[in-house]
């Protein structure tokens, strides 16, 4: 018996690549720093380097926009992002059914998501891809951006942005993951605010300006390459910070949320539906740019990374935890669904070798981030995939489960209802 496996067609959710800090993010930093200034303190033992050190994003029109210098450029992660899928890909691009021109792909209407998506499709399908910037007759691809309004409903790559109720709800909606973090946080950054204060008698910093400080090493990273600010906590600082970012994306729209599922099903059932035909009736490729905010939810529809219990805030959860936001969801992170198709085919022992009969098959197979993760409840086809019948039957279920959009929204019946822009 030999079986061939070959990927016939994939689609992928992918956040905007490394990026400089949100505006909220940004102020709390410059506040910080504004405050050391005004205090006259010269900070000493692990600060003492802030004496000296400059922010590193001194531009207003920097602030959210994709970090363009360093070897963690998100202009050049989300290049690099698609010329790897190009050479993983290459057969899709250049066997039958070759593509149809040009091919359309969708950003959520944010700057640092549209640039990721431009920067990524010319990795993936050259400099020529945009008619309008070389003055070209046929355009490779066509760049759809989903406006990020209330008014788009269920039609949306953003449903945090159109679920009425998720906006609303400040205790279990949106702002949970704030409330979840603040929980957690209290348990591990006082200490370190006591270890600062040791060594600079003169001035004492909150939660929530220590928690800035661990921010900054990530941002500056982004920007510059290096962080004096990582060498100011120890491991075991980090992996409380790591957790902490578990814990506010696990409850803010993943599966600690109430309304994460049923956001998230939205892309995974329109996807699911694309899936269950070949590439010869939807195409081959179908690429959505969005936010982690937006992936978070997909993740809790397809209940990818079950817990028998929500992650804890009182203490940190063990290092083999499932939920890893870091692994899951980082900058420029992708996550993959290809449709495999499976040839089977007994070979008689006659000379010439015909075949005797064969079999064709389909299964679905996820990668994220370049590493093929399996469904907890269906993972028994080629390479850790699902066969696709099944996974039909398990989002259609998920479905089931996790209610309708609008009515757990409260949104008004006439508004829309699934997706309907995806497509070739």
């Amino acid at each position: 018996m030999k079986q061939q496996v070959l990927p016939a067609r994939f689609d992928q959710l992918s956040r905007h690549a490394e990026r400089y800090p949100t505006s909220a993010a940004g102020d709390r930093m410059l506040a910080l720093l504004q405050r050391i200034k005004a205090s006259n303190v010269t900070l000493k033992g692990h600060l003492e380097f802030v004496n000296d050190w400059q922010y590193f994003s001194l531009g207003v029109l920097r602030i959210r926009a994709l970090t363009t210098t360093g070897s963690y450029a998100g202009t050049l992660s989300a290049f690099a992002a698609g010329t790897k899928l190009r050479t993983r890909y290459l057969s899709l691009l250049t066997t039958p059914p070759v593509p149809n021109f040009p091919l359309n792909f969708w950003a959520s209407d944010c700057v640092r998501v549209i640039e990721t998506a431009r920067y990524f499709v010319t990795g993936f399908l050259g400099l020529d891809w945009d008619s309008s910037s070389l003055k070209t007759t046929a355009a490779k691809a066509q760049l759809h951006v989903i406006p990020e309004t209330p008014d788009r409903g269920a039609d949306t790559l953003t449903p945090g942005d159109t679920c009425l109720k998720y906006r609303q709800d400040m205790q279990t909606g949106h702002d949970y993951g704030l409330i979840q973090l603040s929980k957690f946080r209290s348990t591990y950054l006082p200490a370190i605010a006591a270890r600062f204060q040791a060594q600079n008698p003169g001035i004492r910093f909150t939660d929530e300006e220590v928690y800035s400080m661990q921010e900054m090493c990530g941002f500056e990273i982004l920007v510059r390459g290096s962080s004096p600010w990582c060498d100011v906590f120890t491991q075991e600082d980090w992996l409380d910070f790591e957790y902490a970012r578990d814990v506010i994306h696990y409850y803010r729209a993943g599966p600690g949320n109430r309304f994460g599922p049923v956001m998230g099903w939205l892309w995974l059932n329109a996807t699911a539906e694309l899936l269950s035909t070949g590439p010869e009736a939807t195409g081959r490729f179908f690429f959505s740019f969005v936010h982690d905010g937006d992936i978070m939810p997909m993740l809790a529809a397809l209940d990818l990374f079950p817990t028998e219990e929500h992650l804890p805030v009182t203490r940190r959860a063990a290092s083999s935890r499932a939920w890893l936001t870091s692994q899951i969801t980082p900058m420029n992170g992708r996550i993959i669904f290809e449709r495999l198709t499976c040839n089977s085919a007994s070979f008689n022992t006659s000379k010439s070798g015909a075949d005797s009969g064969a079999a064709v098959e389909h299964f679905i197979r996820i990668n994220i981030n370049d590493g093929i993760v399996a469904l907890p409840t269906c993972s028994s086809g080629p390479g850790s995939s699902c066969p696709l019948k099944d996974f039909l039957t398990l989002v259609r279920r998920r479905g089931e489960e996790v209610g309708d959009f609008r009515t757990t929204c409260g949104l008004d019946a006439d508004a829309p209802g699934r997706i309907t822009f995806l497509h070739q």
